[in-house]
């Protein structure tokens, strides 16, 4: 599974569903002066080979997808590049000041200033963004401080584990896989019956959708869903484009009636995410039978390519799940 839908992650709808591809610029020289560098360094291997790292970093710039995963994880970075509104809205007042106590050093549009980040003096700068993105840029980078680099079809779990390591951020990497085994764990055993004996198929919809459509998600939240908690989700065949690349029209919605239980986007309050409201509020939405029967759960998604917002998802989902009447 990946980071990016969203994402695990090369597609251009992937990228949307995670993060905005990112293309980028420089605006100064060929680099910069790295600052003090800690003694004592070791050695990681990701997509742009073995780098060596120091072995405390103490100054990170984060770019592209990794600036959230480090900053859940417990890091502090000092450069960041910008993440969407959407995203800042759902993170936890202290991970949002970490965030904003950061220099921007550049937007989601997708600008980098090499310039402004060298200034920064990092020891480490953690980069996930698409490979073309990375053969404009990289050697810049690279020139600039050491360079950790991960593609976008990185699954999360990994990716989660080498920014904890790179970062030297393990210790919350920890608590946080142990916690996520354990809520996975008391999901499956509270509702053994319902995720052995129920069709479960989960819908959205992105503010990226054309009007008049939504998509059947099978990567992202859903992909925790299906292959840890084990719900009998729909997935793409084998080799194929996942379901979520395929648009849908409203005129599809009936066909949902042959599910059991329907999932749903809502936000942290419960209330359909605004890009989902235009599917509740069609009349072939309303006359489902697991709408009228009380058996389409929302269920609030903050993100997927690291273990505090998942754990957000899980513990989403256990409540929805406690609604669920019997067949």
């Amino acid at each position: 599974m990946s980071s990016t839908p969203l994402t695990r992650r090369g597609t251009a709808l992937a990228a949307a569903l995670i993060s905005a591809s990112l293309f980028l610029t420089a605006c100064g020289g060929d680099g910069g002066d790295t600052g003090d560098k800690a003694a004592a360094t070791r050695s990681v291997k990701a997509e742009n080979g073995t780098v060596k790292i120091p072995a405390d970093p103490r100054r990170v710039v984060t770019i592209g997808n990794t600036n959230l995963p480090f900053i859940d994880l417990g890091g502090k970075p000092v450069g960041v590049t910008e993440v969407s509104d959407s995203e800042l809205a759902v993170l936890p007042d202290e991970q949002k000041s970490v965030y904003e106590a950061a220099e921007v050093v550049g937007s989601s549009g997708g600008e980098v200033d090499l310039e402004k980040l060298a200034a920064l003096k990092p020891d480490l700068i953690l980069v996930q963004f698409h490979s073309n993105d990375w053969g404009k840029v990289g050697k810049r980078l690279e020139s600039i401080a050491p360079t950790v680099y991960w593609g976008l079809d990185t699954e999360w779990k990994t990716f989660a584990g080498e920014i904890a390591k790179a970062g030297n951020v393990t210790d919350e990497l920890g608590r946080q896989k142990a916690e996520f085994k354990k809520k996975v764990a008391k999901i499956q055993e509270t509702y053994r019956k319902t995720v052995d004996d129920t069709s479960f198929v989960d819908v959205s919809r992105g503010d990226w959708s054309d009007p008049g459509t939504f998509y059947i998600a099978d990567i992202g939240c859903s992909e925790i869903a299906r292959d840890d908690i084990g719900l009998d989700l729909p997935e793409a065949a084998e080799g194929k484009d996942p379901l979520a690349y395929e648009s849908l029209p409203f005129e599809q919605i009936g066909e949902l009636s042959k599910y059991d239980v329907i999932t749903y986007p809502v936000d942290a309050e419960g209330r359909p995410t605004e890009p989902f409201k235009p599917v509740v509020g069609t009349n072939t939405w309303k006359a489902l039978p697991a709408v009228k029967s009380g058996r389409a759960l929302g269920v609030f998604c903050p993100g997927n390519n690291s273990y505090g917002p998942v754990l957000q998802y899980l513990d989403s989902l256990d409540h929805a799940l406690a609604t669920l009447p019997p067949k």
